[in-house]
């Protein structure tokens, strides 16, 4: 019986630490969870004329940081918003909460630089330097009018050529809210052509250079001017359109400014510029920053 009794002493005091280790156990595992770095979402107001190119940087960029042993990002997830650069930077200012901006051109990043925000943020915190992260290319598109006769420095004569009618129309981006749409204008008025065509009602005005894609491609107009990486995305056939020479409209120099200024949200913007980040730029139809 006493014997009996020990046994029964024995196996309770074994469960008893056995339970007392397994409770630290957890105790450790919850004390290690509590310890790491908080995954978060990236949030990007991007320009249209990104949607062909952006999504693969994503993609390389998370696939990378995964096979990572120092990934330090702490990036569960990234969204995208697209739009023309004039509507993300009027979010911006309404109080969007964007981590990066990536515009289609350098003027709305430097006000936003300028400018302090409609949220209640401190006159005197200053948002992040902007950064030029690609230069884009205009093109002019068409499916349903051959460019085979033409070359870019004869494109001008597109406008003036007996396939072009009075009934004939042209995509153009808004000029106000799209910086390919301002580099379209400056070169048709480099032609002498711009008011003519507006005159004559042949000029199409889209919200940004996506929609402006959307109504050439789809044939809604006979012409539009578009981004190259547009084309490039779609594998466009050499007849379809012509890449305008880099000279004849004002640079396309593409910059971008962090809303958040977090380390995600540097960490992403330096892959952007990154040898790695910028060799899908070019593959991508964009030329090449110094």
């Amino acid at each position: 019986m006493v014997k009996l009794t020990a046994a029964v002493c024995v196996s309770a005091c074994l469960l008893l630490a056995l339970n007392a280790c397994t409770q630290d156990r957890g105790a450790n595992i919850a004390n290690a969870a509590d310890t790491t770095e908080p995954v978060q979402t990236l949030r990007i107001a991007a320009a249209a004329n990104l949607s062909d190119v952006l999504p693969n940087i994503i993609d390389s960029y998370q696939a990378d940081n995964s096979s990572s042993v120092q990934n330090i990002s702490g990036i569960s997830d990234i969204e995208v918003t697209y739009a023309s650069s004039g509507k993300l930077y009027a979010q911006i200012k309404a109080g969007a909460p964007y981590d990066i901006f990536l515009s289609a051109n350098q003027t709305f990043p430097a006000k936003l630089a300028n400018e302090p925000l409609t949220d209640g943020t401190d006159e005197n915190n200053k948002l992040t330097k902007p950064f030029t992260y690609t230069r884009g290319q205009l093109a002019l598109y068409s499916v349903t009018k051959p460019l085979n006769d033409f070359t870019p420095t004869s494109l001008g004569y597109v406008f003036t050529s007996a396939d072009f009618t009075q009934d004939s129309k042209v995509a153009i981006a808004n000029p106000d809210l799209a910086p390919y749409g301002a580099s379209a204008k400056a070169y048709l008025q480099s032609q002498d052509m711009y008011d003519k065509l507006n005159a004559q009602k042949s000029l199409i005005q889209s919200e940004n250079i996506g929609q402006a894609f959307q109504y050439a491609h789809t044939g809604s107009v006979d012409y539009g001017f578009v981004a190259q990486s547009q084309l490039v995305a779609i594998r466009a056939k050499p007849e379809q359109f012509i890449t305008l020479l880099p000279a004849s409209y004002p640079a396309i120099l593409q910059d971008g400014i962090i809303i958040n200024n977090t380390a995600p949200a540097a960490d992403f913007t330096n892959y952007l510029r990154s040898e790695v980040g910028q060799r899908h730029f070019l593959q991508a139809g964009y030329l090449a920053i110094q």
